[in-house]
């Protein structure tokens, strides 16, 4: 089974705020998230998506943000 962290503990590793990672998470941008009791739960191997809302980022993914 997956080892998983909180929306918190994700927010902390990638520096961003819990609130960026709770709209990641309701938007569907990170893979194989679960959400228990209003709980956020990301597994503990997933990178931080590319931020879509950056110009140089959009040239990269091709404008939509994911990669």
């Amino acid at each position: 089974m997956f080892e998983y962290m909180t929306a918190q503990e994700a927010a902390e590793k990638w520096n961003v705020s819990l609130r960026w990672v709770q709209r990641l998470c309701k938007g569907n941008r990170i893979e194989g998230i679960m959400n228990i009791n209003r709980v956020w739960l990301i597994p503990q191997n997933t990178k931080k998506p590319v931020d879509g809302r950056l110009r140089a980022n959009r040239k990269q993914t091709g404008g939509d943000g994911i990669e």
